[in-house]
């Protein structure tokens, strides 16, 4: 489709390749910024709907991509009135195409699930029925040659990491929709494509049966604990007094079946070294009873905290090789080698899954999974993105209104300190980092707990990117009303700071709430490295130097500090590589694209635990009650490497005392929940409260102190 070419703002050269790219621009004298604007196929596919994009047609910052996904789907209002989405879960899906890079495969599809009322971006779980329009739309957009009569494009999950064959009808060269072949949930009949899932078990954590048994008792109840294609929970329907045939409404109305089935999916995403899993979408709940006949088993899928109108493709997969593998809770009677259908039935209909075992009793295991899907392209054009879903600002300088505002703002502020009751709108906490990581999950333990107090929603706003910097510009100049909040941590306010100029003042931009806790350092290893302990790293190390490489969370981050510093002290060379965030550096460390790390306790420990990844030693002053044998960095010979981690509450500067109060009032009562304080400590980080004053002494010793650091360790952003 013929389409003009803009400029993205501050883009990368390669940004602008494709030559189908409407990409963002400045424009007009005073460099006030244009709409924003991209190509755009809307599609449903299986049972959702999204818009389907080229990676090419986005950001390639994380942070900002994110964003315009944020606004696409419009998932600022529960409505999401502006954008495409429609409301729900099902419709706040996106998927992101692009060449592949993996050996044998045509394309990667990157799936993420923006939030609905919630400015987040999740790219962690997986969606097959969005996997269904990744090949017909790779077709149309030439990273795949269309065969005549159909085509076969073997897509790389990058979110899994696992393959899937998907065929195409292609009759002429040409991708159809149109056909007879109906699926459940979906009005009328489109042309079939079939999804061959060829290695997903096991692909989230790293086992089928990631406890090691394929029954467990939790709460009372018998579960199977599975992953396959989706990490799942399975739940018989009779053990909790259901028959398994209730509509979803009627169980979405059962507030203390939810209860119990949240609190088995906690647990069991606890048993699956998940970690605390209380913000996350994984592992998937399911309600399981017995089918039609033999060959079809009854599903209640939940979302997690809703139960699905229909059921996702990844879920059945997960229900159907429950079903076809000997040992599970819901195991058919005619569990057997070879290929064999099961109809997966849900509230709308049935999904018939064709699973292929290998094996018998307890050496049977899955080898690949096939089912039916359609989907139809909607609209394909150009989407206009708002401007006020990105952090950056939409208009050029106006020294003038910038000049003002600070004037006009404490003005206003001596003439109605409280004109209104705080606080009489939703409450945003600005995450820096990406979601899923450690930080993200603190933010959110703390956010369940304290919109009751304060009587108001509070949602999370992942805004990752530049080392936290993104977010902390953001929140340092937003509204100073108490409405926009930013929980940062060590590295944002003295770290970053210490190591490069930024367009922020971590103190003076600020107004400090509270201190949330304390979370020690650790060295970890991939799990298959070929060190014994410390000693040996050292020594392998200085026999050869840069032999291996080390992950971090971003320049200026605790990890990049704490592992320069170890080089420093223990005079040694290791490559250092940067990630945006934790999670996808924790990711690369558990997948061996490198070798050690330096997160934080709280971030690290569920892979510890689950024996992805080794704990070498404490990067601080003394060892940790939860891994008492892992000595300190100063017991295995380096000294001078103390990395605690940090976290606590900021407004923007200006925002009232008595509203800054009244935060740190809840803040602290939050923190003396015991709940609160068991699922930190359980997971590393040790609680602790502050008044404002000394939660702001403590930023003003953090920030000299690294400053130090770097002056010593002769640190660069670089």
């Amino acid at each position: 489709m013929a389409m003009r070419l803009l400029a993205w703002i501050d883009a990368p050269k390669a940004s602008v390749d494709h030559k189908d790219a409407i990409l963002f621009c400045k424009g007009g004298a005073d460099h006030c910024l244009m709409n924003r604007v991209l190509p755009c196929v809307l599609m449903r596919a299986g049972t959702s709907r999204g818009p389907f994009f080229l990676r090419d047609w986005l950001p390639a910052d994380e942070a900002m991509r994110d964003e315009t996904l944020i606004g696409a789907i419009g998932a600022s209002d529960l409505l999401q009135l502006d954008g495409v989405g429609g409301g729900s879960t099902l419709t706040s899906k996106v998927a992101i195409v692009s060449k592949s890079a993996e050996a044998g495969c045509d394309v990667d599809y990157l799936f993420a699930q923006v939030g609905v009322g919630q400015k987040s971006v999740d790219t962690r779980p997986n969606c097959g029925n969005m996997l269904s329009g990744v090949a017909p739309f790779a077709i149309e957009q030439g990273l795949v040659t269309a065969q005549d009569g159909e085509t076969t494009v073997r897509v790389f999950n990058i979110n899994t990491r696992s393959r899937i064959d998907v065929t195409v009808q292609t009759p002429g060269r040409q991708v159809v929709y149109d056909g007879e072949t109906g699926i459940d949930g979906v009005a009328g009949t489109a042309a079939a494509i079939r999804l061959n899932f060829l290695d997903a078990w096991g692909a989230t954590t790293g086992s089928v049966f990631p406890t090691g048994r394929r029954i467990d008792a939790i709460d009372g109840l018998e579960v199977t604990c599975i992953d396959a294609a989706m990490p799942l929970v399975i739940m018989r329907a009779r053990d909790l007094g259901l028959t398994g045939r209730e509509a979803p409404a009627e169980l979405d109305a059962d507030l203390a079946l939810l209860a119990r089935v949240e609190a088995v999916r906690r647990a069991a995403g606890e048993a699956m070294g998940l970690g605390d899993v209380s913000t996350s979408v994984v592992p998937k709940p399911v309600i399981a009873s017995e089918g039609d006949d033999a060959q079809s088993i009854r599903s209640r899928y939940f979302t997690p905290w809703r139960c699905h109108a229909s059921h996702a493709v990844t879920g059945a997969i997960g229900v159907a090789a429950a079903y076809a593998l000997p040992g599970t809770v819901v195991s058919g009677a005619g569990s057997r080698a070879g290929a064999r259908g099961i109809s997966v039935l849900h509230p709308q209909g049935r999904i018939d899954v064709e699973v292929t075992i290998e094996g018998h009793g307890p050496d049977a295991r899955i080898q690949h999974a096939a089912l039916v899907r359609t989907a139809r392209k909607i609209l394909q054009g150009e989407l206009h993105i708002p401007p006020y879903v990105f952090s950056r600002s939409t208009e050029g300088d106006k020294p003038m209104k910038r000049l003002l505002a600070p004037v006009v703002a404490a003005a206003m502020t001596a003439i109605v300190p409280m004109a209104q009751a705080y606080p009489d709108k939703t409450i945003t906490i600005v995450v820096p980092t990406a979601a899923g990581g450690g930080n993200d999950a603190m933010a959110r333990t703390v956010a369940q707990k304290l919109g009751p107090l304060l009587g108001q929603t509070v949602i999370i706003d992942n805004r990752s990117g530049a080392n936290g910097a993104i977010a902390s510009e953001y929140v340092s100049r937003a509204a100073p009303d108490g409405h926009t909040l930013m929980f940062g941590y060590i590295a944002t306010h003295a770290m970053n700071p210490a190591l490069q100029k930024l367009r922020y003042d971590p103190v003076s931009d600020f107004a400090p709430i509270g201190l949330v806790g304390y979370s020690p350092t650790l060295m970890v290893a991939n799990a298959a490295v070929p060190v014994k302990d410390v000693k040996d790293l050292v020594a392998q190390l200085k026999a050869k130097p840069d032999k291996y490489t080390y992950a971090s969370a971003g320049n200026g981050t605790a990890p990049h500090y704490a592992a320069e510093l170890f080089k420093l002290s223990a005079g040694v060379v290791m490559l250092g590589a940067p990630y945006k965030g934790s999670a996808p550096a924790i990711s690369d460390t558990i997948g061996g694209q490198t070798q050690f790390m330096f997160p934080s306790l709280f971030t690290a420990l569920p892979h510890v635990k689950a024996g992805k990844l080794r704990a070498l030693a404490v990067a601080g002053p003394r060892r940790s009650a939860l891994l008492p044998d892992v000595p300190t960095l100063k017991e295995a010979g380096v000294d001078g490497v103390d990395v605690q981690q940090w976290y606590g509450f900021f407004a923007p500067a200006k925002t009232p005392k008595p509203i800054i109060d009244q935060i740190n009032k809840a803040l602290n009562q939050v923190l003396a929940d015991k709940e609160v304080i068991q699922r930190m400590q359980e997971h590393g980080a040790d609680v602790e409260i502050s008044t404002p004053e000394k939660f702001g002494e403590l930023v003003k010793s953090e920030l000299a102190k690294w400053t130090a650091v770097v002056q010593r360790a002769k640190l660069a952003a670089d």
